[in-house]
């Protein structure tokens, strides 16, 4: 009980610090740490399929899009609360990522993610070929602009609410079952797992979390287009549960801050004076990060408290010896 309750310590430490961090900082930064929390909720639903099945998506972007055009065209034509676009958007993703899933049982590696990589692809040109309905080119604005504390508030609120939901379900059953699709499927099968049911549920979850992401995504932008869910989306979210740790929830925060912040961090590097600059940036403090952390920051965090209780067991044998010589 001691150990499960010290796990909780660093999470209550964050939770206060994002609690009192809107009212010491800008309005404007308050702004940017509001799209780490969306980060922080597709990385989340990313890493459940991709860190807990082993099933490969680089193309989860696509069901953020899925999301924000769900919450775009609820409150443009439905003048439907904002939060509850965000709650259908999730269901009506939920949906979409149990559709996919099941013809995707047929697929895995690399062939999945090129499947995955499709979808993220198609996605954009399907809101242009519907351009009717989806705005085209234009996309669809907001008719209701929040401010930044408000889209600050219900971004974190909504990251706390699916990180305890994915909590539950990764130390639940679904979690063992997830596990041993992703450590073995024959050894799954054997020890009687539904390996279709089980995929195809991990695909659901994943991108019922990241429906949710792009409904709040939407509100961030003050609208969306089919610029807003390109390529680039999909594959920073997988550099994001790649800097985070795939099969851990503990670095989430961290490969959010990566992918949500680097961006406005690299144009300030006075060295750097367009965007081409700034891609060299990001794509070497990738190879960095990768190569201090190759399992991410959950993994860096595991070796040093391995090595702290190293080095804890090592005073305490030391200090045995010279109470026994004594």
């Amino acid at each position: 009980m001691r150990r499960h309750g010290a796990a909780f310590v660093p999470l209550i430490v964050v939770a206060a610090v994002l609690t009192v961090l809107p009212f010491v900082i800008s309005s404007y930064h308050t702004y940017l740490v509001a799209v780490v929390g969306i980060f922080f909720i597709a990385i989340l639903g990313l890493n459940i399929l991709t860190g807990y099945t082993g099933q490969i998506s680089i193309g989860h972007g696509a069901f953020m899009a899925i999301g924000g055009y769900t919450s775009a065209i609820l409150t443009r034509d439905h003048h439907t609360n904002l939060i509850l676009t965000m709650l259908i958007a999730f269901g009506i993703c939920l949906i979409a990522g149990l559709l996919f899933g099941l013809p995707a049982l047929r697929l895995s590696g690399v062939y999945l993610a090129l499947a995955t990589f499709a979808l993220a692809i198609s996605i954009p040109f399907v809101t242009l070929q519907w351009g009717e309905y989806l705005g085209g080119t234009g996309g669809v604005q907001s008719s209701t602009q929040k401010g930044n504390a408000w889209l600050y508030g219900v971004a974190w609120a909504t990251a706390a609410v699916l990180f305890a939901l994915a909590w539950l379900i990764v130390r639940g059953r679904i979690g063992r079952a997830f596990r041993a699709v992703r450590d073995s499927e024959i050894a799954a099968v054997a020890s009687g797992v539904e390996i279709g049911i089980y995929k195809t549920l991990a695909f659901g979850i994943s991108a019922a979390f990241c429906g949710a992401a792009g409904a709040l995504y939407f509100m961030w932008l003050g609208g969306v287009g089919p610029q807003s869910f390109g390529v680039d989306l999909s594959l920073s979210l997988l550099v994001g549960a790649a800097v985070a740790g795939l099969g851990s929830l503990w670095g989430i925060l961290a490969g959010a801050a990566f992918i949500g912040l680097l961006p406005t961090i690299s144009q300030s590097v006075p060295v750097i004076g367009n965007a081409h600059g700034r891609n060299v940036v990001y794509g070497v403090l990738v190879i960095v990060v990768m190569l201090v952390a190759p399992d991410g920051f959950a993994g860096l965090l595991a070796r040093l408290r391995s090595r702290v209780q190293g080095l804890n067991r090592e005073s305490n044998t030391v200090k045995l010896h010279e109470s026994s010589s004594q």
